[in-house]
């Protein structure tokens, strides 16, 4: 596959030098294995974590609907809490019980197309019409062609977002704003159509592509659903959990490479100018401006001023978070209900790491 990033950061007159933090190595992280309960645990005192601080963060996470937390050290389970019921039954929350990830399925996603364009099934610069055909949307024939895969992963396609619903990808729902690449917009139908764009590429169903592909490979179970407009990816909170500790490895699950190192790095590094804080459907934080959804304006600092500054996270609705720390080698997971109004959720997330920071001691 070729890289080009360095081409498209000069195309758009951005620099992509990003603050070096060294990677642990995949030697030094543990891997449950697949298909096994089997996961390994460290205490928080093991790790000289502040164990009295615990209570509060718990209190904090039940107290705004939380389902399921885990935090990851190095791939081992330091905390792994359940609250509340299942969805539409008595039955206790566990870690068997099944969740939507909302948004933060967009990682697993990108990390598909990633999967595909490594195999030579396609190709993230082409045009997506090369994939899904002329007429997609209803722009004139040359407008549509200057739209790319890439526009797609990064939220820059130039499509009007001011619609009745951001869901809705059929062609008289998908007009002219800008040219692609100059205006960031949290578009949902542009990613959602990234499944026939891969289903196009691969000749396989989306489903049975990410499942033989990523999925089987890292031990996820789960499925993909269609609601409405959107398919919602729903698992356990372990299989969230895996997906994170795979990134943290930079694409690899145990010695064996699944996803490069350099794509891995390239989807959770800025990809563009405008919303210095996305990569390829990945929130980054640690940045010196953010953009939120329906809002054309960038708000400084980063999205979540508590947390690590190297912190790269899947970010859903209601408050599905899968977080990735490289440099203290942690994943965070949380399923629940909502915590705000936000389509984005950052402030609670935020509220989480104030909490983390007074267990976690550097």
């Amino acid at each position: 596959m070729r890289y080009l990033a360095k081409v498209f950061c000069i195309l758009l007159i951005f620099s992509c030098s990003e603050k070096q933090i060294p990677d642990p190595s995949p030697s030094e992280i543990y891997f449950p294995p697949t298909g096994s309960n089997t996961w390994e645990a460290s205490s928080p005192s093991s790790l000289d974590w502040d164990s009295t601080q615990i209570g509060d963060l718990l209190t904090l996470l039940e107290g705004n609907g939380t389902r399921a937390f885990i935090i990851l050290k190095d791939g081992k389970i330091v905390l792994e809490e359940y609250f509340g019921t299942r969805l539409a039954t008595n039955q206790a929350f566990d870690k068997n019980s099944l969740w939507y990830w909302a948004s933060a399925g967009k990682t697993l996603t990108a990390a598909t197309i990633g999967i595909a364009a490594e195999q030579n099934k396609m190709d993230i610069f082409a045009s997506s019409s090369k994939y899904l055909g002329e007429g997609w949307t209803s722009l004139t024939r040359d407008a549509e062609q200057e739209i790319n895969v890439w526009h797609h992963l990064t939220m820059t396609s130039g499509i009007n977002d001011d619609v009745a619903n951001l869901n809705d990808f059929s062609p008289e729902n998908l007009r002219y704003q800008s040219e692609p690449g100059l205006r960031w917009a949290y578009h949902n139908a542009l990613y959602t159509l990234l499944y026939n764009v891969v289903e196009s590429a691969t000749g396989m169903s989306f489903n049975d592509f990410f499942n033989q592909n990523l999925a089987s490979k890292i031990g996820m179970t789960g499925s993909w659903q269609r609601i409405g407009f959107n398919n919602v990816y729903f698992s356990n909170a372990r299989s969230m959990a895996r997906f994170g500790l795979f990134i943290l490895a930079n694409g690899e699950w145990d010695g064996v490479s699944v996803l490069s190192k350099d794509f891995v790095q390239e989807m959770i590094s800025t990809s563009q100018s405008i919303n210095e804080s996305y990569g390829y459907l990945w929130w980054i934080n640690g940045k010196n401006s953010f953009m939120v959804p329906s809002i054309q304006a960038q708000f400084p600092g980063s999205f979540a001023p508590n947390a690590p500054d190297d912190m790269v996270c899947g970010i859903g609705k209601d408050g599905q978070y899968i977080c990735v720390v490289p440099s203290s080698g942690i994943v965070l997971v949380r399923m629940g209900e909502n915590p705000d109004q936000a389509l984005v959720p950052f402030r609670f997330i935020d509220d989480i790491w104030k909490e983390l920071n007074n267990i976690i001691v550097q």
